[in-house]
């Protein structure tokens, strides 16, 4: 990558972790529980979301060393499940708000990209400004579907982990959640030590890329 495309990876990165950990916040404010409203997380300021290792430290190991991609997260959102006015069902509903964020910004990302195209059209090209805006949207498409799927992951502390706890049997439930604090080093250890992980996750997504590309070239 070059740096000006490092730069905007960067950026879009950020923006997007940022959005998906205030979906949190949020949705848990509306579950009844404040936690992380009280610690200012509901707010779209990077500074009090953003993590050492996972937003800096992380997507810079991966552009070093070549990987192909980056990635990143913020802080976790704090939150307190026993105010949930509905414990099973706020805890999931909390959990899926980030991705659903994602996935809401992957497709105004879309929208963008095909305004952005029709944009070029009237003036001809898409160079400068609004080839550099393209470029950010078709970032923010793809980041933002990795994202989403990647927090589907079932193993803890990943979204999707308290779909499954909830779906286990309690004495399971409680054994599957006391080992969500291996859960960092298991994601690290499939993701770079067993082939054809990432690609394997990357399914969905490369397929919801096409179909957005597709969408975006009615507009050439």
């Amino acid at each position: 990558m070059q740096v000006v495309q490092v730069v905007l990876v960067i950026v879009v990165l950020i923006f997007s972790v940022v959005v998906h950990e205030v979906a949190h916040a949020w949705q848990a404010r509306r579950e009844g529980d404040d936690t992380a409203e009280r610690l200012g997380r509901i707010t779209l300021n990077p500074l009090p979301h953003l993590d050492l290792i996972g937003s800096f430290i992380v997507p810079a190991v991966l552009y070093v060393t070549h990987a192909g991609f980056l990635f990143g997260w913020a802080k976790p959102v704090p939150v307190n499940p026993a105010n949930y006015r509905d414990f099973r069902g706020g805890d999931i509903r909390v959990s899926l708000a980030g991705i659903v964020a994602n996935l809401g910004l992957a497709v105004l990302s879309t929208l963008a990209a095909a305004l952005i195209v029709m944009a070029g059209n009237a003036v001809g090209s898409l160079g400068g400004v609004t080839g550099v805006l393209f470029q950010m949207a078709q970032y923010g498409i793809a980041i933002n579907l990795v994202l989403a799927f990647f927090n589907l992951i079932p193993i803890p502390p990943l979204d999707g982990s308290h779909v499954l706890f909830h779906l286990l049997p309690p004495s399971a439930a409680i054994r599957y959640h006391r080992a969500g604090r291996y859960g960092i080093l298991v994601v690290a250890a499939l993701l770079f030590l067993v082939p054809g992980f990432f690609d394997m996750l990357l399914t969905p997504v490369t397929w919801l890329l096409g179909l957005a590309d597709s969408f975006i070239r009615l507009w050439i």
